[in-house]
């Protein structure tokens, strides 16, 4: 017997008769009859026997009633498994992602998934350009979100959007700053540099090599947090990506786009031999509207 025979079995014992075993199953009488028929030849022997417009069951489909309730139910239960992942109802997302996308962006689509996925769980951590392979290969995440492909890596990924660079200052120390500020502008001003905190900071760098543009560096920051500190702090302004900077804004602090700009992908990452699953395909459309500002 296959499933489909043990389906109409179980409907029909269950419900009496084949007409109401065909409305359990919103099906025609005739197919209902014809698959039942097909599984009595199979198994040699008859499940019913007609009485006064009802349908008997014998004493072998007694004896094989319990053996099929058991797999109806376990089919029942993945098919409910089914449609609970296509609804994001259940389920645990492991995502990683860099810390700058952990300040605000991440949080920010969790509580967008949450509302529509209320039973949804998740395991979030942050990782490190470093790290991000090791913890995709060491099975710590299922998801990294970061801004650079690591090349030549056997990893699949998803482009979620784009973000860019921007200066982080404080409103007093440049209360007259323009829409977008020109690298020459910040030329004599302090400087906190992030030339060694990973493909921004060398984004960055390259910039300022290729337009000749020497900046007065007064702290070298390994962390975009630390960097943000010192800015409220009052220590200097600095480059970040515009990800850390809505993040760490506040009272007194502003952020403006450099002219011309600065761009960069950020990017979804995961092993080849484990795509994502739906559940997770559909909260990275929730990270790719919230990277992309929507």
């Amino acid at each position: 017997m296959n499933l489909r025979h043990i389906e109409i079995f179980h409907a029909v014992y269950v419900n009496g008769s084949v007409s109401a075993a065909a409305r359990a199953l919103n099906i025609s009488q005739p197919s209902v009859s014809k698959t039942l028929r097909h599984a009595e030849s199979l198994l040699g022997f008859e499940l019913f026997q007609r009485a006064a417009g009802r349908l008997i069951p014998t004493d072998d489909a007694h004896a094989l009633f319990s053996e099929v309730s058991e797999i109806q139910d376990r089919v029942h239960a993945l098919r409910e498994a089914g449609r609970n992942l296509r609804r994001g109802e259940g389920g645990m997302l492991r995502i990683s992602a860099l810390p700058s996308l952990a300040l605000g962006a991440l949080p920010t689509a969790v509580s967008h998934f949450l509302t529509a996925h209320p039973k949804v769980r998740f395991d979030l951590q942050t990782v490190h350009h470093d790290d991000l392979l090791r913890k995709l290969h060491e099975r710590e995440t299922d998801v990294a979100i970061a801004y650079e492909v690591p090349p030549a890596a056997p990893i699949g990924h998803k482009w979620l959007g784009e973000g860019e660079l921007v200066v982080l200052y404080r409103e007093e120390d440049m209360p007259d700053a323009p829409p977008r500020l020109e690298l020459e502008a910040l030329c004599g001003r302090p400087f906190i540099s992030l030339a060694a905190s990973g493909p921004i900071g060398l984004l960055f760098s390259a910039e300022l090599d290729r337009r000749g543009v020497v900046l007065d560096e007064v702290v070298s920051a390994r962390t975009f947090y630390i960097a943000t500190a010192l800015v409220r702090a009052g220590v200097g302004l600095t480059v970040v990506d515009s990800f850390t900077a809505e993040a760490a804004m506040g009272p007194g602090l502003a952020m403006r786009g450099l002219k011309p700009s600065i761009t960069f992908d950020v990017h979804a990452m995961f092993l080849l031999n484990r795509p994502p699953t739906a559940l997770a395909l559909d909260f990275l459309k929730t990270m790719g509207r919230v990277v992309e500002g929507e």
